[in-house]
C-alpha cells in the first residue's frame, strides 16, 4: 500500500500541476510564446521534471488535448451493438462529442493550434494527425456497422470524417473562427439528429 507521498503519487501530481500550468499558459499567450520555462514557473516545477515528462512543446499540447478529450466522456465510448436501431447508437456517438465540442476550454486551444498552424503548415499536420487519433469511435461504430451488413460503407474513415464535417459546421468552426456562442443543449440535439439523419438516409441499407 503506497503512502499519499510515494514516488508514484508525487510524479501524477506534478504531471498534473504541469497540463493545468500548461493550458493556462497555452490560452494566455498561444503557442509560439509560451515556453517550457514559463509552465515550468506556473506550475512550481523544474524545466526538467517538465521534460521528463514531455519531449516537447508539440508533445505537452497534444497531451492537453488528450486530456480535454478524455474529461468531455464519461467511461469508454459505446461500441456497435447489432440488435439495435442505429440510429439511436449514432445519436449517442455524435452526442458525446458535441460535449467536447461546447467545451471552451477545448474551444480555446483548438483556436491556440490553428493559429500556431498557420505559421508552420509541418506543425499543423502534426496536430491535425494527433487530434485526428481522437476521433476513431466514430469510424470504429461505422466500420463494424458496415461489416455487418446495415451500412453501405467502402472506406469508414471518409465516411466518419464526412459525418463529423455536418457537426462541425455548426458546433465547431463558427464558434472557433467567428466568436459564435457555443451550441444550447437543444441546438446540439437538432444538429446532431440532422446529421445523423443525413447520413443513415445516404448510407444505411436497412430501417435505422
Amino acid at each position: 500500500m503506497h503512502s499519499s507521498t510515494s514516488p508514484q503519487r508525487l510524479t501524477d501530481r506534478k504531471r498534473v500541476a504541469i497540463l493545468d500550468a500548461a493550458i493556462e499558459e497555452f490560452r494566455a499567450a498561444g503557442f509560439e510564446a509560451t515556453s517550457m520555462d514559463r509552465i515550468a514557473a506556473r506550475a512550481s516545477v523544474s524545466k526538467r521534471t517538465v521534460y521528463n515528462h514531455f519531449p516537447s512543446k508539440e508533445a505537452l499540447f497534444a497531451a492537453i488535448l488528450h486530456q480535454l478529450w478524455d474529461a468531455s466522456r464519461t467511461g469508454h465510448a459505446p461500441g456497435y451493438r447489432a440488435y439495435e436501431p442505429l440510429r439511436a447508437q449514432l445519436l449517442e456517438l455524435l452526442m458525446r462529442k458535441m460535449r467536447l465540442l461546447n467545451d471552451e476550454a477545448f474551444l480555446s486551444l483548438a483556436r491556440v493550434a490553428i493559429a500556431a498552424g498557420i505559421h508552420s503548415p509541418e506543425r499543423a499536420r502534426d496536430m491535425v494527425a494527433r487530434m485526428g487519433e481522437r476521433e476513431e469511435d466514430l469510424t470504429i461504430w461505422i466500420r463494424a456497422a458496415a461489416a455487418d451488413g446495415r451500412l453501405r460503407v467502402s472506406d469508414p474513415l471518409f465516411s466518419s470524417l464526412q459525418l463529423q464535417g455536418l457537426v462541425k459546421s455548426f458546433a465547431f468552426w463558427p464558434q472557433v473562427m467567428m466568436g459564435q456562442p457555443p451550441l444550447s443543449k437543444g441546438e446540439q440535439k437538432k444538429v446532431a439528429e440532422a446529421a445523423a439523419d443525413m447520413f443513415l438516409a445516404h448510407y444505411a441499407s436497412d430501417a435505422p
